[in-house]
C-alpha cells in the first residue's frame, strides 16, 4: 500500500506524506508519517482547540468582543482579509471563521488571545511531540514575501499576474529558502501527530467533551470539499481542515466516519517544487490516497 500511495502522489506531480489510522490507533497505513512537514493552515485546529479549552476553563470569555482593524490584518483569499472596514466580532465566532473558511485574520486574532506558548504546551500535553507553532500567519506571510524581495503581500499579488514564467521561477527559488518552508524551522507537525490530535478530539480526550464536540462540529462545516472529501461519497461523513501555502504546500487532515459507526483519522501533506499548476490533481490525490488506505484497513485483501 505505501507504494500505491506514493505512486498517487507522483502521478499528481507532488511528493507526499500520509498517516491513516483506525479510531483506536491500532491499525495504520503510513508513508513517512514521522517526517516533519510544513503545517500551513491545518495548525488552526490546535489554535481553536486551545481557545475552546480556555473558554471552558474560564480563562477566556467567548463573548469578548474583538476589533479587527482594516489596516492590520493578515493576508488571505477569503473572509476578513477582504473586508475594507473595521469589524467587531466575538472570540467564539472567530473560531467559526478559523475552521470553516480558514480565515487567517480570525486565526491570528484568536492566537493572540490564546497564546502561542499555551498552544504549544497543549500540543506537548497531548503527546504531539513534533508539533510547534512558531508565529502567527501574518508574520509567516510577511516572511515569505520578504524572502521573495517584496515589501508587502499586496505588492507580490500585483506583480504575479504580470510576471513571466522565468521571473516566477526566480522568485520561487528564493521563496524555497525561507525558514517558513523549512519543516525544521517554521510552524510544523507530522502526519502521525495530526492523526493523534484528531483521535483525541473524536474520543473526547483533547479537552472537556463539550470542547471536543465543538471542534467536531466546526470541522464538519469546513467549506473545502475537494481534498479528503473527494475520495468519499455520502453517507460517509468527512470532517476536515485544509491547509495551503503559496501554491507549493497542499495539506488536509480529517476524520472519515462510516454509517456502521467506525471512523478513521487521516493526515495527508503534499509539496511541489514550484507554484503548482496541477492543484486539482494534487487535491484529488489527497482524497484518493486516504480512501485507498482506509479501504485496506477495512479489508486487508483489497
Amino acid at each position: 500500500m505505501p507504494d500505491r500511495v506514493t505512486q498517487l502522489f507522483t502521478d499528481a506531480g507532488c511528493t507526499g506524506q500520509l498517516c491513516v489510522q483506525t479510531s483506536d490507533g491500532a491499525g495504520e497505513i503510513s508513508v513517512a508519517a514521522d517526517s516533519r512537514v510544513v503545517a500551513a493552515s491545518v495548525i488552526k485546529v490546535l489554535v481553536v482547540l486551545e481557545a475552546e479549552r480556555q473558554f471552558a476553563a474560564g480563562d477566556l470569555d467567548p463573548l469578548e468582543r474583538v476589533n479587527l482593524a482594516a489596516g492590520a490584518r493578515a493576508p488571505g483569499a477569503v473572509g476578513f482579509s477582504l473586508y475594507q472596514d473595521d469589524v467587531q466580532t466575538s472570540l467564539r465566532d472567530l473560531a467559526v471563521a478559523t475552521l470553516t473558511i480558514s480565515d487567517n485574520v480570525a486565526n491570528d486574532a484568536l492566537l493572540s488571545r490564546a497564546g502561542i506558548g499555551a498552544c504549544n504546551a497543549t500540543a506537548r500535553c497531548l503527546g504531539l511531540t513534533d508539533t510547534v507553532i512558531v508565529s502567527d500567519l501574518g508574520t509567516m506571510i510577511e516572511s515569505l514575501v520578504a524572502s521573495a524581495g517584496f515589501a508587502s503581500w499586496p505588492e507580490y499579488v500585483a506583480w504575479l499576474p504580470q510576471a513571466t514564467r522565468e521571473q516566477q521561477a526566480v522568485v520561487q527559488a528564493q521563496v524555497r529558502t525561507c525558514d517558513v518552508l523549512n519543516p525544521d524551522l517554521g510552524t510544523r507537525t507530522t502526519p502521525r501527530d495530526m492523526c493523534r490530535l484528531l483521535r483525541t478530539i473524536w474520543s473526547d480526550h483533547a479537552g472537556p467533551p463539550a470542547v471536543c464536540r465543538r471542534l467536531r462540529e466546526l470541522m464538519g462545516q469546513q467549506l473545502t470539499r475537494n481534498r479528503l472529501a473527494a475520495g468519499f461519497a455520502p453517507p460517509i461523513r468527512v470532517s476536515a481542515k485544509s491547509g495551503s501555502l503559496i501554491g507549493m504546500i497542499r495539506n488536509e487532515i480529517g476524520v472519515i466516519e462510516y454509517p456502521d459507526g467506525s471512523w478513521y483519522a487521516a493526515a495527508v501533506f503534499t509539496q511541489t517544487g514550484t507554484t503548482s499548476r496541477g492543484a486539482a490533481a494534487i487535491d484529488a490525490a489527497i482524497g484518493h490516497s486516504a480512501a485507498s488506505s482506509i479501504g485496506l484497513l477495512r479489508d486487508p485483501r483489497s
